[in-house]
């Protein structure tokens, strides 16, 4: 076991020396009068966390009551309930700090809480470099003078740059090597998980979700807990078999959960162990160096206040340039030499993700960062180029996934009821469905294109290329059962973009936890032309959202799949119980059509064979954009990748209908007015009926 930082001669006396000088903060009076309420709040947040890593550091940590009290302090200034005035709000900062210099402090407050996890987690070096970098801004406004926005943003820069190995590199690391002696590890091996105190443990927000959610499963009886874990390892197993990949020579999975869902996790862990593959859990990133937007991979609880996620969701703007771009992937290409072994043994991402909180509706902040245009340009150029980088060691085509989900608490009173339901729609029988779905793929591989519109007021008009096959023995959709994608239900392609075009609209919909009113995308040539939404009386700051949320700062983003969703006893078990609109576009998506915008389903993995269980290869695997990947010209090279891919469902109730259409204009209807009409899909009506 490696040496605690916390035992580290050197990094201990730092941080005696940073403790030290924090502590003075609150009693001097020589700073400018407007600024020292931010710096004595900052300070005691950080000594707040201080006393969090002294509590869990020593060899017994603190009481259970202890600890949740500390979770409630740690968290209490960015609740929705105090964030009006907290200086973690951009336009709070900006009121009480002055435009110039106020979002940008703000920006400085959000990174420092990252102090939290360092904490909980003991890493010293990162929680008392986040001392040093406080104690460096605060030294900038005890001159005379007020300093310049620039100094501020400088420090910070320089803060990245310096920590670049440990911060960047060392989030690198924890993502693809198995510590059983990292937090969460410890946790799952050890806790008693039968009571909600162990989750105080983690340092992230505890709430009545997790609770609750940990009180319920611990009454399952332990059979139902099992079969619940089964499942989830059983359809990351069926991805290797699928793709024909010997999960023999992986030795480890990357296990993403939700607490409170500990107990499913310990057992799905021996269940892991049993096909030799050990678990890397790691929480989801605190450093905007490896955030991107609101996005959380890895452990997560439910966020403490999403609007406060949202307002910070670009704050790299402070640092980002050239300089760290490639300093970033120099380290990163490093970490990967150094571990290509274990990068090679690397088995992918088992996911269970959640849903049912209530849904969240971003408000625009005057002040929250943003990023320039140039930044923009090197977020996408970084991003592509580090996935490059990444599959050189860990090439996707060799490694599988699986994702499932669950609800929590916050749905309803009927939470138990709707967790029984999800356990059956999760576990539908994979045979029927195979069958079933056989009958449309027939179909649609005789077609040229096909045409899905919408009903009523959904104004959805689309036409989909198809790819040219040998119809003996190739196909261009995946006959989609419950493996990588729990639960069943879909076919699905990679359309040719050439001539695809229309318009998508949906009246509602959530995407990555973000709700979208009236989205509309013209597509040409099978890519976003224009796009809109109803979120902002601004239409100009609707495109803005799309922009920055669906099309991660591209100038336009491809369809990288059509597909049909079949699972019409989870659209009718969502109907009943009235959470259609909180369900995860995991489920959604087996609900109906729906095009994703970005990557395809194989973007890096074009080459690997792939056949439905008819026998069948799967041709339909990339377009006119990640072909681009062959290119000798660097620059068409980087349009090959988005590293995006974002679902949009269309219900069936808004649906008016699908046809196949073969290049002489004869249809076939596959499903009209909301119900499936094609021979041998009969069956997938009886739940709508029912």
């Amino acid at each position: 076991m490696e040496e605690q930082f916390y035992f580290n001669p050197d990094i201990f006396l730092r941080t005696e020396l940073a403790v030290a000088r924090i502590s003075e903060i609150q009693e001097e009076t020589t700073l400018h009068a407007e600024f020292k309420p931010y710096f004595d709040t900052v300070a005691g947040f950080l000594l707040d966390c201080y006393d969090a890593f002294l509590c869990v550091s020593k060899p017994q940590s603190g009481s259970d009551e202890a600890l949740c009290e500390m979770n409630r302090a740690l968290y209490a200034d960015i609740l929705p309930e105090h964030y009006a005035e907290s200086f973690a709000n951009p336009d709070y900062a900006a009121k009480c700090l002055g435009e110039e210099l106020g979002p940008v402090l703000s920006a400085v407050y959000a990174e420092l809480r990252s102090a939290i996890g360092y904490a909980f987690e003991e890493k010293q070096e990162a929680l008392v470099g986040l001392m040093e970098l406080f104690l460096m801004v605060y030294g900038l406004f005890s001159e005379e003078e007020l300093p310049k926005k620039a100094s501020v943003k400088d420090a910070v820069y320089y803060y990245m740059l310096d920590y670049m190995e440990l911060l960047y590199g060392g989030r690198t690391e924890e993502t693809m090597l198995s510590d059983g002696d990292a937090l969460a590890n410890r946790i799952l091996e050890s806790a008693d998980l039968s009571e909600p105190a162990y989750l105080y443990r983690y340092g992230e927000y505890i709430t009545e979700n997790e609770i609750k959610t940990v009180r319920y499963l611990s009454g399952l009886p332990e059979e139902k807990i099992l079969a619940m874990a089964k499942t989830y390892v059983d359809g990351f197993v069926r991805g290797y078999q699928t793709m024909r990949i010997d999960i023999t020579k992986k030795k480890t999975v990357n296990i993403r959960y939700t607490l409170g869902f500990e107990r499913v996790v310990r057992c799905a862990i021996r269940l892991f162990e049993e096909h030799g593959l050990k678990p890397i859990v790691f929480r989801y990133a605190l450093c905007r160096l490896n955030r991107r937007l609101t996005n959380r991979v890895g452990y997560v609880a439910t966020p403490a206040n999403k609007q406060y996620e949202y307002d910070h969701r670009m704050d790299e703007a402070v640092f980002l340039n050239k300089a760290i771009c490639e300093r970033k992937l120099e380290v990163l290409k490093k970490v990967y030499e150094v571990h290509k072994a274990e990068a090679r043994a690397y088995g992918g991402p088992a996911v269970m993700e959640t849903f049912g909180e209530t849904p969240f509706v971003p408000k625009s902040a005057k002040y929250a960062l943003k990023l320039s245009e140039e930044q923009n340009k090197l977020s996408v150029e970084t991003a592509s180029r580090a996935s490059e980088i990444a599959n050189q060691y860990m090439p996707r085509d060799d490694y599988s996934f699986t994702i499932i989900a669950y609800p929590i608490p916050e749905i309803g009173e009927n939470f138990s009821e709707i967790f029984d339901e999800i356990i059956k729609v999760n576990t539908l029988d994979n045979d029927v469905y195979t069958r079933v779905q056989q009958s449309i793929i027939d179909c649609l591989d005789q077609a040229e294109h096909v045409l899905v519109k919408g009903a009523g007021e959904n104004k959805t008009d689309m036409k989909v290329m198809l790819h040219r096959i040998d119809r003996v023995k190739e196909t261009n959709f995946e006959n989609c059962v419950a493996d990588v994608n729990i639960p069943v239900g879909e076919v699905f392609t990679s359309p040719v973009l050439t001539g695809t075009e229309g318009v998508l609209h949906v009246s509602s919909v959530y995407l990555n936890d973000l709700k979208y009113e009236n989205l509309s995308i013209r597509f040409e040539n099978g890519c976003m032309a224009d796009y809109s939404c109803d979120n902002f009386e601004d239409p100009e700051e609707g495109k803005r959202f799309i922009e920055e949320n669906l099309m991660f700062h591209h100038r336009t983003l491809p369809i990288g799949e059509f597909a049909i969703g079949t699972n019409t006893v989870a659209y009718e078990m969502a109907r009943r119980l009235d959470i259609l609109k909180l369900l995860p576009i995991l489920i959604v998506e087996k609900m109906g059509p729906h095009f994703a915008v970005g990557d395809t389903c194989y973007s890096y993995s074009e080459e690997a064979k792939l056949f439905n269980p008819d026998g069948k290869e799967i041709v339909a695997k990339e377009n006119e954009c990640s072909v681009k990947r062959h290119s000798e010209d660097p620059e068409e090279k980087k349009q090959a990748y988005f590293n995006c891919h974002t679902d949009i469902t269309i219900p069936y109730e808004e649906l008016a209908g699908i046809w196949a259409v073969k290049a002489d204009g004869g249809r076939t209807a596959i499903i009209e007015n909301g119900r499936f009409v094609l021979p041998g899909t009969e069956l997938l009506n009886k739940p709508l009926e029912g």
